[in-house]
């Protein structure tokens, strides 16, 4: 018995069917292929101690970011977060907001007047005002932070198509990102540089595409926050 030819309808029912299928399906091995590329980030610290710290229980630092540099500028959002991890936990440090402290003492900390050395500071200090701004927010050290998150070798493509049946975006996409920052801790009391650390977090980055991209970023820059944070934290107490 010969079978009865589908109708069109019928026929477009089964393709959109057969099509929503495969999207889930490849979906389904996007997610896959993101938990095998699981991003790994390693992050190394050095310190380099000159000096003898240590802070009263009344005393305070402010954490302030480079920004003479002609290609770059120290993101005020990764100075932020250094302070905001160096206020909690045990032997929490009390830390003065960055544009708070800038505001206060303008125009002696902006980035073209900004002391480049503690001599340079020793010269503020001098002024009358700044002297008693310093006193008044009780400031014992002053951490200078410089640094960058870079993105380099980029590889791969993905590209995107939108048709009557869907869309979608094919592909696979990877590159790394290096966020490398140190901070110079001066000593307001002795008008001293008392350390120096360096936080270098690198990790790879993948974007792979099956419908749907699924970015899977390395978190170099809150790593390097997290660890840089700590070591200062130990580093001011003391420790």
């Amino acid at each position: 018995m010969a079978k009865k030819p589908l109708d069109r309808g019928t026929r477009e029912d089964i393709n959109m069917s057969t099509i929503k299928k495969a999207q889930t399906a490849n979906v389904g091995a996007a997610f896959f292929i993101a938990s095998l590329l699981a991003t790994c980030t390693s992050t190394t610290v050095d310190e380099f101690r000159q000096g003898e710290t240590g802070i009263e229980t009344d005393e305070s630092i402010v954490i302030l970011g480079r920004r003479q540099a002609s290609d770059y500028e120290t993101d005020s959002g990764f100075v932020e977060c250094v302070g905001d991890r160096m206020q909690r936990g045990e032997n929490a440090i009390s830390v003065v907001p960055e544009q708070e402290f800038i505001d206060s003492m303008f125009p002696w900390f902006e980035p073209r007047t900004a002391p480049l050395r503690t001599r340079d500071l020793e010269q503020l200090m001098a002024e009358d005002v700044v002297a008693n701004k310093m006193n008044d927010y009780g400031i014992r050290y002053i951490v200078w932070v410089d640094g960058v998150t870079e993105t380099s070798g980029r590889t791969g493509s993905i590209s995107c198509t939108v048709g009557p049946a869907g869309g979608g975006c094919f592909g696979f996409g990877t590159w790394e990102d290096d966020a490398n920052f140190n901070a110079r801790v001066w000593d307001v009391g002795s008008l001293k540089n008392v350390g120096t650390i360096n936080a270098d977090a690198t990790g790879q980055s993948y974007l792979p595409a099956l419908v749907i991209p699924i970015p899977l970023l390395a978190r170099v820059e809150a790593n390097a926050c997290s660890r840089l944070a700590i070591q200062l934290k130990d580093f001011v107490n003391g420790s």
